[in-house]
């Protein structure tokens, strides 16, 4: 899982080329929500079914991170990954509170909250973006003869160039545990987190095959701009969603 979160192999860019002229005039979106949850979460629904109401807004890219670390109760989360709770903790390892929890909603990398408490999600969202009406890099994603084109805009520092394959809607039954005869409702699912490159404050354009992104268990795919501080997540600079999210 480590390898996998580093690279994936499959999804190596096939180019890279540094570009010149203006940043990129596209829309881009002002927060990106990342919701930590779990099947074996009897607190949330409400912060699920409030992941669904967000989407709707174009402004915001919304993820859904399912995590392993309720499975002792006596349900396995079928969507969760290790990975996921890897990061949520190294959030919380960044931030110095070391506040690990489900519903848990984290904005642009830097600010967490109960993910269930809409009015705490919408005052992070407020404050995150009192400074910017949209997230500062501009990320343009095309698709053209089987890739996926990423196009980054120049600005300042360094930051990785991440790819999330989601599934934009899951619906799981779940049998035992706290939640035991529920179906779930999730909205956006990580299935993955590959990187593509680094982006060291040039323009850069890093192209991926579609095929790879694209597969059974992903319909969609979103892509991060992230700074790392000792090997946790950090700032999100950027983001862009697929043309059809």
């Amino acid at each position: 899982m480590r390898d996998r979160l580093k690279t994936w192999l499959g999804l190596l860019p096939v180019l890279s080329t540094l570009l010149v002229g203006p940043a990129l005039a596209s829309p881009e979106p002002r927060a990106v929500l990342e919701l930590f949850v779990s099947q074996g979460c009897s607190a949330c629904r409400p912060a699920n079914q409030l992941m669904t109401e967000l989407k709707q807004d174009p402004s915001l890219i919304v993820l859904s991170l399912p995590v392993n670390y309720w499975d002792y109760l006596g349900w396995k989360d079928t969507l969760a990954d290790p990975t996921f709770t890897s990061r949520q903790r190294g959030y919380a390892s960044a931030r110095r509170d070391r506040q690990v929890y489900t519903p848990q909603m984290v904005v642009n990398g830097v600010l967490a909250c109960v993910g269930s408490e809409r009015n705490q999600v919408a005052r992070l969202i407020e404050t995150a973006t009192a400074s910017h009406a949209i997230l500062p890099v501009a990320i343009k994603v095309s698709e053209e003869n089987g890739l996926v084109i990423v196009d980054i805009a120049p600005g300042s520092g360094t930051a990785g160039v991440w790819l999330l394959p989601i599934r934009k809607h899951n619906q799981v039954a779940i049998q035992r545990g706290e939640n035991a005869g529920r179906t779930e409702t999730y909205t956006n699912v990580v299935r993955g987190f590959y990187l593509l490159g680094s982006w060291s404050g040039a323009a850069l354009r890093v192209t991926t095959p579609l095929a790879a992104v694209l597969t059974q268990d992903a319909d969609s795919y979103v892509v991060l701009l992230q700074r790392a501080d000792d090997e946790k997540p950090g700032l999100i600079l950027g983001a862009a969603g697929r043309p059809s999210l």
